[in-house]
């Protein structure tokens, strides 16, 4: 969780949806007209502007971040602290499973892209999918090989915290691919290319939580270990919700074309913010 050290957190006046993840409008604004013409007597329209965005509520972040470092100094033991954290963190900070899912907005992109290839390979093979992307000089190359080869093109950093989360989920999926056995891009199974894409959109579900409520995951437990059981609690929590929510969708569309991954990936992210939510609460009544 390197990105989730090195940033504060977003301010309860940050917007619920940020401006750049959506469209901008019309940039070139209203069309001129002539000097010499005099007869018309219809005024130019006005320039077609951004919305102004609802203020948000500047506490909004406090009683998840609250209840996460409630979390973070149990070593882990309170559990209810952490399911309300992730509770209120959905309903309160983010606005709700849909908003949710939209503040994920550069691991949406990347998911999209990496389960795109993925299903190109399963139906073209790695060397197709690979030359389509002039990546073919990695064909034949171990898995995590490949991955780290398509960073570039799978997770594009331009520089800001959301990018910095895509990417760093996508180099934790490399790492954690390597303990699985998971090897041989040419003959990755289905299963195997939802496990793919589960872990990533995990990794990048922790990390979007971590920068917005956990900033002191990593300060606050007096040792190491306890930072790890921690973290790995975190994950697997994550991991569970977002595991029942690729099945669910997976049943809904059991053959992944193209044209249907965008929808898929979106509707993966707002459903594991739905189970996670539930599971929350359930945490916190237990």
């Amino acid at each position: 969780m390197g990105t989730s050290t090195a940033y504060g957190g977003p301010s309860g006046s940050t917007p619920l949806i940020p401006s750049w993840l959506g469209s901008s409008g019309d940039a070139d604004g209203p069309a001129e007209t002539s000097p010499n013409d005099q007869t018309s007597s219809v005024p130019p329209a006005p320039p077609n502007r951004p919305a102004i965005l609802e203020p948000s509520d500047p506490n909004r972040f406090m009683g998840p971040r609250s209840n996460f470092t409630r979390f973070a100094h149990s070593g882990g033991n309170d559990r209810a602290s952490l399911g309300r954290a992730v509770s209120s963190y959905v309903s309160t900070s983010a606005g709700g499973t849909r908003q949710a899912a939209q503040r994920m907005g550069a691991s949406r992109g990347a998911g999209t892209r990496l389960l795109g290839f993925l299903t190109d390979v399963q139906t073209r093979g790695a060397t197709e999918a690979l030359r389509t992307l002039n990546l073919e000089g990695l064909a034949g190359r171990p898995i995590d090989e490949v991955f780290i080869g398509l960073a570039d093109y799978i997770c594009p950093n331009a520089g800001t915290v959301d990018d910095g989360i895509a990417r760093e989920a996508f180099i934790e999926t490399i790492i954690e691919l390597t303990t699985m056995g998971i090897a041989d891009l040419d003959a990755l199974t289905a299963d195997q290319m939802q496990t793919v894409f589960e872990l990533y959109a995990t990794h990048a579900i922790e990390a979007r939580l971590c920068n917005d409520i956990g900033t002191k995951l990593i300060t606050m437990p007096a040792n190491a270990q306890t930072a790890l059981r921690i973290q790995e609690q975190l994950r697997d929590f994550i991991r569970n919700g977002v595991s029942d929510a690729l099945t669910s969708a997976r049943t809904e569309t059991p053959v992944l074309t193209q044209d249907r991954i965008q929808s898929f990936v979106d509707l993966v992210y707002e459903r594991s913010f739905g189970i996670l939510k539930a599971l929350g609460d359930v945490e916190a009544y237990q």
